[in-house]
Parts: C-alpha cells; structure tokens; sequence
C-alpha cells in the first residue's frame, strides 16, 4: 500500500524545479511550447483513460457528465472573468504587455492559480493508500508531475519578466504551488473515506477541470505557434498515459 501524501509532495518539487530553471535562464517559447502540449496531452490522457472509467465504475453516467461540466465551467468561468487559472496552459497570453502590467493581476493571477493547484492535489490525495500498481493512481501522478513542470517555468518566466528578483519570484512560486499540498491534505485527511459514489464524482468533476486545461493549453499554442509541434507533443502526452495506464493494469 502506498501513500498519496508524498506523491503530492513530489508533484510540488516538480513545479518547484520548473520554477528554478525559468527564474535561472531564459528560455525560448520553442521547447516550453512542446513541453506545455506534452502536458497537455497527459491531461487529457490521465481524463480519458484513468479519472472517466473510475467514475463510470463507481457512479451513473449523467452524475458523471454532470460532475464532469462543473468541473469545466468552473475553470471557464476562472480563466474568463478572474485570471487564466494555469499559466502554463496560458502561456501564449503572457507576452511582454501581461508582465509591465503585472501588478495590476498579481491578485487575481494568485487566486485562479491557487485554485487550480488545491484542485492538482486533492486530485492525488482522495484517493487514499492504494495498491502499489493501481494503474489510475499512477497514471494521475504522472500526468500531474509532467503538467507540474511547465506550470513552474511558465509561473517563474511571469515573474522574472515583471521584474522580480530571482530569489523573489522562485519564492512566489514555492508559495503559490503550496497549496498543491493544501489540496493533498484536504483530500487524503478529509475526502479519502467517504463513499465511492461521491470520490466518482470528485474525480469526475477535476477530469473536467483537466479536459478544460488541456483544450486551453493545446488551442493556444496552436493559434500562435507550430501546429505540428503542438499536435506532435499533445499526441505523445496522450499516448504516454495511455501505455502507463495499460501496462499498469496488465501487470496488475
């Protein structure tokens, strides 16, 4: 058996590392834009081939879909009317003119990013000590650690490019990313022993919320950068999931 706490430990050091290299160096958008569709795509992928069967296993398939559209309004409704909830998913919308002005979205960029964060690690944790090769545990920590990385470089880019101090920003970033354990502890100590109908429709509910990202994620980079690397990445995040869940269940 295994614990979820420090797989959301090690989600946090992932977004801590992608925040210590974007706050070291300069990074082109060429090789954040491949990593932010392979992320996306291990969204999608830990949605449709992990968090989507769970579900379905444990609750009906309207109450599903139901938690499922919630899931993705929320987020909609974040990103349109408070700030993009991931920065990663949104890079392409931080361009010179977000970072003069980023005093004035400080505030509001902190609460969409938190919110999204506690959602990553409440992801991780309702789930409880599992088996050590629970395929859908595995699969949800991958996904999460790849999508953690460009989160933290797209998060510490932001913050170098508003003038921040290396220092500053990587202890921005720490704090803001922080309440991906917020969200792990909820899960684990609060949320992991209530009933499986109800851990289906919080699972279902946060697969909206990814399926949301990854179609904001992939869309963006599309509209302003190369399609075939967007597509290239996107599919490869898709099938990395796909091959852990499957191997996943078969030695299982």
């Amino acid at each position: 058996m295994i614990s979820p706490l420090w797989q959301v430990v090690a989600a946090y050091v992932f977004a801590l590392a992608g925040g210590s290299i974007s706050t070291s160096l300069r990074l082109k958008h060429k090789p954040l834009c491949a990593l932010i569709s392979l992320a996306a795509g291990t969204l999608l992928g830990v949605t449709l081939f992990a968090i989507a069967p769970e579900s379905l296993d444990t609750t009906n398939w309207w109450g599903a879909l139901l938690a499922a559209a919630t899931g993705y309004v929320l987020f909609f409704f974040i990103s349109k009317y408070v700030h993009h909830v991931c920065p990663a998913c949104a890079a392409s919308h931080f361009d010179a003119d977000a970072t003069r002005h980023f005093s004035e979205i400080a505030t509001a960029l902190m609460i969409a990013l938190a919110i999204h964060s506690t959602t990553d690690g409440l992801a991780l944790g309702i789930q409880g000590e599992t088996p050590a090769m629970d395929a859908t545990k595995w699969s949800l920590f991958s996904a999460l650690c790849i999508h953690k990385v460009p989160e933290g470089l797209a998060l510490g880019s932001l913050l170098i490019g508003a003038g921040l101090k290396r220092r500053g920003a990587l202890g921005w970033v720490a704090a803001i990313e922080a309440t991906t354990l917020l969200g792990g502890v909820i899960g684990f100590f609060f949320l992991a022993k209530v009933s499986t109908f109800w851990l289906g429709l919080i699972m279902a509910h946060v697969g909206g919320g990814f399926f949301y990202l990854s179609a904001h994620a992939v869309l963006g980079e599309m509209l302003k950068h190369g399609k075939k690397l967007v597509l290239t990445s996107f599919c490869v995040g898709v099938a990395l999931i796909a091959i852990i869940n499957l191997g996943l269940r078969m030695l299982g």
